[in-house]
């Protein structure tokens, strides 16, 4: 199985991904792209999000032209999403785009994808060739009997075999399917047989909050196993809630520092205060500080003080009122209507 320390670098505008270079974090606008001062709103909020690597939807020459306008306001790399029309793809790269996504089975003949190869490689432009389970050839549904893993992995090879034979090799990989377990399979599979990287996510997740358990989940299990060299997590909802799901993801296994990490207990009822208010206010509150830190929000004094003097920062609920904890230390006793207020000035004066 390749490693992401053994996949090949691939430069996307000013980022690098493959080789051991930290996976970064993807998302896509829903806006139209055509708007540039709304995508572009969109994308400013995704970056100060986290977001590394934007991707837009190009379905025509409008939107084609607007990448220009929008790459001159915003700060990450632009991908450009292509489907069906590969005049779209060469359009985009000819306004700025940093990347493109195609599917090479999808933009006609190979002549096409040689005219799109073409372009990339003058102006030294990746391709991110996509593949999902809803869009396998019936040939290989026959072959496998069904959508499968193997299917997937065979699909997204034939057509890497199909740039490679025209002389392009500046590839970036995806393939993606709702089904969390068949995802997990292919992404298995296709690490022991290429070195690109590897842009994982699971595709069509759903609800912010379904889609984040299957996210977690399915990224998760493929992200530990040293697989993925990007990141997206495909919610039905604001793409900002995309960034901040795949930040915690990576800080979870280990593959991001940084940011504030929240804990609190479930609450039971021996809790006296608003915990359950209280830890979403704080949560609101902590993303904006630029510190690797832990806050705990506990609701009692069983297992509450433990917890909250074995973080940076951290309350511990009496009856309407807390305990304020630093580094492991009681600083004082705090009415329930100032915990908020306490761990905003313990965080505006941290040290």
């Amino acid at each position: 199985m390749t490693h992401r320390d053994s996949t090949k670098v691939v430069h996307i505008g000013s980022q690098k991904i493959g080789g051991g270079n930290p996976v970064l974090i993807q998302s896509m606008t829903n806006t139209k792209t055509r708007d540039v001062a709304s995508t572009v709103a969109q994308i400013l909020a995704l970056e100060q999000a986290g977001c590394e690597i934007v991707r837009c939807t190009v379905p025509d020459t409008e939107a084609a032209k607007a990448l220009a306008e929008i790459k001159k306001q915003i700060h990450i790399p632009l991908v450009a999403d292509i489907h069906f029309d590969y005049k779209m793809a060469i359009a985009a790269m000819e306004n700025g785009a940093d990347k493109i996504r195609i599917n090479p089975g999808n933009i006609g003949s190979v002549e096409n994808v040689r005219a799109v190869t073409a372009v990339a490689a003058e102006r030294g432009i990746p391709i991110r060739i996509g593949v999902n389970s809803g869009s396998l050839e019936k040939r290989l549904i026959e072959k496998y009997g069904g959508v499968t893993a193997e299917g997937i992995v065979e699909s997204a090879l034939d057509k890497v075999h199909m740039v490679e034979d025209l002389g392009f090799d500046n590839l970036v990989i995806s393939i993606k399917s709702s089904d969390v377990l068949m995802c997990v399979k292919a992404h298995e599979l296709l690490a022991e047989k290429t070195r690109y990287p590897l842009h994982v996510g699971i595709t069509e997740a759903g609800t912010v909050w379904s889609g984040n358990i299957k996210s977690a989940i399915g990224l998760g299990l493929i992200l530990h196993q040293g697989i993925g060299d990007t990141v997206r997590v495909s919610l039905t909802g604001d793409p900002v809630e995309e960034i901040k799901s795949a930040r915690l993801i990576l800080r979870t296994l280990g593959l991001r520092k940084g940011g504030i990490e929240v804990v609190s207990c479930p609450t039971c009822g021996r809790t006296r205060i608003d915990l359950i208010g209280l830890a979403g206010k704080v949560e609101t509150l902590v993303r904006e500080y630029p510190l690797d830190i832990k806050v705990a929000v506990m609701g009692c004094a069983v297992n509450g003080p433990g917890e909250a003097r074995e973080a940076d920062l951290g309350v511990a609920g009496g009856m309407g009122e807390g305990l304020l904890f630093k580094k492991g230390e009681i600083l004082r006793k705090v009415p329930e209507e100032q915990l908020l207020d306490a761990l905003k000035e313990e965080l505006d004066n941290w040290k």
